[in-house]
């Protein structure tokens, strides 16, 4: 087998190959190049980039960056990126904002890289979601990205009221991290979801993988608006209780049955497309059950008139058993409402009654 004799360098050659490996690459353009301030000009500053020359900040470049250039002085370290290697006067062309812009990009990719909190205040809003800016940069934050304590809580999904509830986020400052970010749009797209609390152990994966029908649930009170009451039943996740499901008897205001940071215990009705319906009614007895052996169609009950809608009067009968009286037993509403007062009873006849289905209809006993 052939072998091949290896020469041993000497100590002076071994030095300069050290040298050269060591020695930086020429400047290129587009790349950033950092060096010491050595002197500043009416329209110019000059950067030693020693051994390659010396750069400069000049022409439209310095006018863009002078509100930059007001702060540096004599000696100051300044990362610049080269714009132009060929400068007649032998000088290293360089740009000053573009090279804060670079760094701050590179910030970016490593805030999204670590998962950065960052707490920054809402500027404005839109259909669609809040609008805020970091380093100066603009960013969106979807509304699909807010924790459930900020999501707009609006009844199917009407966008104008999306807006006026996502407004009321306008000044307020939230903890949010970047996930996304598009350099040649300049913008940044926010999660408040994936944010870290201070001082907290980090977000808790939203799943609803683990909730059923029938689990029974402890939960908190963490709004109450007119269709209903969200219940919080894990970290970062909440049901809906439907004004439907709040109670047997009729619910025209669920203010009236819990306030914010109550706890209450809720049972799983529903696990859809990522939500989880709620009911606090399911947990009470159902007076329809007990009402099936009571009555009957054709009996004779008193009733008490509780609302009007357009098909009629609604009548509870007892707590949760209510049936309607048809517009049709009168000439029009307003008779109807001449001869059925609200809050009053009256003695009805039994129509129709399903208490397998909660349904039942009355007419006024007429002597």
């Amino acid at each position: 087998m052939d072998t091949k004799k290896i020469t041993k360098l000497t100590k002076e050659e071994e030095k300069a190959l050290d040298f050269i490996e060591k020695l930086p690459n020429p400047p290129q353009v587009g790349g950033l190049v950092e060096g010491p301030v050595i002197a500043v000009a009416k329209a110019a500053v000059y950067i030693d980039l020693r051994p390659f020359g010396t750069g400069i900040i000049m022409g439209r470049e310095y006018i863009i960056a002078r509100d930059l250039i007001r702060k540096i002085r004599i000696g100051d370290m300044i990362t610049a990126k080269v714009a132009d290697t060929l400068n007649p006067d032998g000088y290293i062309e360089l740009s000053l904002k573009e090279a804060k812009q670079a760094l701050i990009w590179d910030e970016v990719e490593e805030a999204i890289k670590l998962k950065t909190t960052l707490e920054l205040p809402v500027q404005d809003a839109n259909k669609g979601g809040l609008l805020m800016s970091w380093q100066g940069i603009q960013g969106f934050l979807p509304a699909s990205q807010l924790k459930p304590e900020n999501y707009p809580r609006v009844m199917d999904g009407d966008k104008v009221k999306i807006l006026e509830e996502l407004k009321k986020l306008v000044g307020q400052k939230l903890n949010v991290t970047i996930i996304g970010a598009t350099p040649n749009d300049g913008k940044l797209i926010f999660s408040e979801k994936s944010a870290i609390e201070p001082g907290g152990a980090g977000a808790e994966k939203v799943s609803t993988e683990q909730y059923k029908p029938g689990d029974i649930l402890d939960g908190e009170v963490t709004g109450v608006v007119d269709f209903g009451i969200f219940v919080k039943i894990g970290k970062n996740l909440e049901g809906l209780v439907h004004i439907s499901e709040i109670d047997w008897s009729l619910v025209e205001n669920p203010r009236e049955y819990v306030t914010i940071g109550e706890k209450v215990k809720v049972k799983v009705i529903e696990v859809k497309d990522g939500k989880v319906s709620l009911s606090i009614k399911a947990l009470k007895e159902n007076p329809w059950v007990a009402a099936g052996k009571k009555y009957k169609k054709g009996l004779v009950v008193k009733g008490l008139v509780i609302k009007y809608n357009k098909h009629g009067a609604l009548v509870s009968i007892e707590e949760g058993v209510a049936g309607l009286v048809h517009v049709s037993e009168f000439e029009n509403l307003t008779e109807l409402k001449d001869k059925l007062e609200l809050g009053k009873v009256y003695d009805f006849k039994i129509t129709l009654f399903e208490a397998k289905d909660q349904k039942m209809t009355l007419t006024p006993k007429i002597d």
